[in-house]
């Protein structure tokens, strides 16, 4: 069974558009690449057509994925969400107690997640070790090197 994910109206979107795009544009073009490279004779020595069936299973395998995803996806109605603590769709105003630096994250899903634009994985060690803290509170984050220790200045929904 796949995992439920929580995803924004305009995530839950864009995820929707690109399985379409997969199924109705991508798939179309290599099956004709297929049937292409299959009119060009001897198929034991035809790259164009190995390549072609290659390109096929791996789009196969992306839209299998995709509908997974999309299946188990869950919309979040964002005004109903508790500010008090942590959540999937929390900004999150924290500060590194080792050099006092602060920044702010988005906590998204994971196909949502933009580091350069503040949105990080509830996935990620950080959205794992800030979900359900509350301000004030320090979150202990497992680090490839070590424990960073953060502590919870402000949370609000984006």
């Amino acid at each position: 069974m796949s995992k439920v994910s929580y995803y924004t109206a305009e995530g839950l979107k864009k995820l929707r558009e690109e399985l379409d795009q997969l199924e109705s544009v991508e798939r179309p073009r290599v099956t004709n690449d297929i049937s292409e490279a299959r009119d060009k004779g001897d198929l034991s020595e035809n790259a164009e057509y190995h390549a072609a069936k290659e390109e096929q299973s791996l789009l196969e395998f992306k839209i299998a994925q995709l509908k997974n995803v999309v299946a188990s996806a869950r919309l979040i109605d964002e005004s109903q969400l508790d500010t008090s603590k942590v959540l999937a769709l929390s900004t999150v105003k924290i500060k590194n107690t080792a050099n006092n630096m602060v920044v702010s994250y988005t906590l998204v899903a994971n196909s949502e997640a933009d580091f350069k634009s503040g949105k990080i994985s509830v996935d990620s060690p950080i959205g794992k070790g800030l979900l359900g803290k509350k301000v004030g509170e320090i979150a202990e984050v497992n680090v490839p090197n070590g424990i960073m220790k953060f502590e919870i200045l402000e949370i609000t929904r984006s």
